[in-house]
């Protein structure tokens, strides 16, 4: 499963249960991040134990994008049998906040945030 396009890719490693998230996602509106969304929910329909999300490599997220991760993050907390773990950059302003924020939606859920590499 992945969408690939000039600005953004977004890729699921069915091995790793990871989905990746790399560019930049400045989408319009809830209507333009809905193939993603079908995404993230053909992956909690399988179930599987554990969910990364990847975002090391997300340079910016809109509004519509966090919006839409939080909805994600509340549907997983609901399914008790599955857990995340969020992985972005210290590097990439956004995502110190942002991903923080995620972690109050799903207080289980496991925020690794990687330190700038020289």
């Amino acid at each position: 499963m992945e969408i690939k396009t000039e600005d953004y890719n977004v890729y699921y490693d069915d091995e790793t249960k990871t989905i990746s998230f790399q560019g930049s996602l400045r989408l319009s509106g809830m209507d333009e991040y809905a193939p993603i969304v079908q995404i993230l929910e053909e992956i909690a329909e399988q179930k599987p134990p554990v969910i990364t999300l990847n975002l090391r490599k997300l340079e910016f997220l809109n509004s519509s994008g966090i919006s839409m991760l939080s909805k994600f993050v509340i549907k997983i907390r609901q399914k008790k049998d599955m857990a995340m773990v969020v992985k972005g950059s210290k590097g990439i302003p956004w995502q110190g906040k942002s991903l923080k924020n995620l972690q109050r939606l799903m207080p289980s859920l496991t925020l690794e945030l990687e330190e700038l590499q020289s």
